[in-house]
C-alpha cells in the first residue's frame, strides 16, 4: 500500500440548517481509507448519506467537523489545493448521459480536465492513452464522435476517460453501472477490476447494491444514517454479517447466509431527527424480537463509537455484537 497517497476520513461529519431551526446531520462521524490497488464498496439504503460523503471526500461539500486528508495531508480549501488534490482523486459520475456535453466530442470531453489543470503537452496522446485504458479502441476512431453516437456503455468508458486522462490515484464511482443495462454492467466492473489489477488504481464505489460490491470490492462499509455501522473485507461481511442492518440487507441476496428474509419496520429516519442510543433501534430486528434484551440499556442509551482504524479487519458498532460468544451468528 503507497501510504503517501491513501486517501482518509477521520471523524468527518456534515451538517445541514433546515427551516425551523432543524440541522440535518448527513455524514455524522465517518471514518474512512481507500488506498491505490484497493477497491472499496460504501452500501447501504437511498438517504443514508453514501453521495454526500463522496462530495465530501472530493472536496466538494465543506466538512463541518471532523477531517479528510491525501497522503497524511489535509484537504486545503484554495482553489490551488483543490485542483492539486483532484489530479489525485477524480469523480465518475453515475449518469453518463448528464456527465457530457452533447455539443463536446469525445476528444473534447477527454481533453477537458487537462485543459482545466494546463497541461498541454501532447495532449493527443494523453487523450488516446486514456481512451484506450478506458477501453475505446482504437482510440483515435472516437476522437470526433459525440456523446449521442455512442451506446450507454460507450458513454460511461468515456466519463472514465476523462478522469483518468490526469493519472489519478483513487477513483470516487457513484453508482457507476446503475443507469446501464445489465449486458453493460459487467463490462464496465470487469474496466474497473483491470485498472486497479494494471495500474494500481484505488476505487471508492458508492452502490445499494450488494452483488455489484461482492463482485469487485475488496473491503466494504456499510451506511446507515450518516455512520459507518459495519466495515471489513467484503467476503467476511456479506458472508457473516454481523450488525442487524447489514444481516437484513444480505438477507433479501440469492443464497443468502442469512436463513429468512428480514424485512426492516418503517423508512430510515430523517437524518435531522437520528434516534438517541443506537440510531438503528427503532428498526432493529434484534430489539423487536428481544433478542437484544439483555443490552436494551445500552442500545436505548449508548451510542456505539465510531468506527475507527483498528487491528481487527473486520468491525462493528452493535452493542448486541459486543456481549454474543459467536458474533459472527447472530440469530436472524
Amino acid at each position: 500500500m503507497s501510504l503517501d497517497k491513501v486517501l482518509t476520513a477521520r471523524d468527518l461529519r456534515v451538517e445541514f440548517g433546515l427551516p425551523g431551526g432543524r440541522v440535518a446531520r448527513a455524514v455524522d462521524g465517518v471514518d474512512l481509507d481507500v488506498a491505490p490497488g484497493e477497491i472499496v464498496a460504501l452500501a447501504g439504503e437511498s438517504g443514508c448519506g453514501k453521495t454526500t460523503l463522496a462530495r465530501t471526500l472530493l472536496g466538494l461539500e465543506r466538512a463541518t467537523g471532523g477531517e479528510v486528508a491525501f497522503g497524511g495531508v489535509p484537504l486545503g480549501r484554495s482553489t490551488k489545493a483543490l485542483k492539486a488534490y483532484r489530479r489525485q482523486v477524480q469523480l465518475v459520475l453515475q449518469d453518463p448521459s448528464g456527465a457530457l456535453n452533447p455539443r463536446h466530442t469525445v476528444y473534447d470531453a477527454v481533453a477537458e480536465g487537462l485543459r482545466i489543470h494546463g497541461i498541454t503537452d501532447d495532449e493527443p496522446d494523453r487523450v488516446a492513452e486514456a481512451l484506450s485504458r478506458a477501453g475505446l479502441r482504437p482510440p483515435e476512431r472516437f476522437f470526433l464522435a459525440y456523446p449521442h453516437e455512442l451506446s450507454g456503455g460507450q458513454r460511461q468508458r468515456v466519463v472514465i476517460a476523462g478522469a483518468l486522462v490526469l493519472e489519478p490515484s483513487i477513483l470516487v464511482a457513484d453508482e457507476p453501472v446503475a443507469s446501464l443495462d445489465a449486458s453493460v454492467r459487467g463490462e464496465i466492473l470487469s474496466l474497473l477490476l483491470r485498472l486497479k489489477e494494471d495500474a494500481g488504481l484505488g476505487a471508492l464505489v458508492i452502490t445499494h447494491d450488494l452483488g455489484l460490491a461482492w463482485s469487485i470490492a475488496d473491503r466494504i462499509a456499510i451506511m446507515y444514517l450518516g455512520r459507518i455501522v459495519e466495515q471489513g473485507p467484503v467476503e467476511q461481511v456479506l458472508t457473516a454479517p454481523r450488525h442487524p442492518y447489514t444481516r437484513a440487507l444480505v438477507s433479501v441476496l440469492p443464497d443468502s447466509p442469512v436463513a429468512e428474509p428480514i424485512v426492516l419496520a418503517g423508512e430510515l429516519p430523517d437524518a435531522s431527527r437520528i434516534p438517541g442510543g443506537c440510531r438503528f433501534r427503532p428498526r432493529c430486528q434484534e430489539v423487536a424480537s428481544g433478542g437484544a434484551l439483555k443490552v436494551l440499556d445500552q442500545c436505548e442509551g449508548v451510542d456505539p463509537a465510531v468506527l475507527g482504524p483498528d487491528a481487527e479487519p473486520h468491525l462493528v458498532a452493535c452493542h448486541l455484537d459486543r456481549v454474543l460468544d459467536d458474533p459472527a451468528r447472530m440469530a436472524a
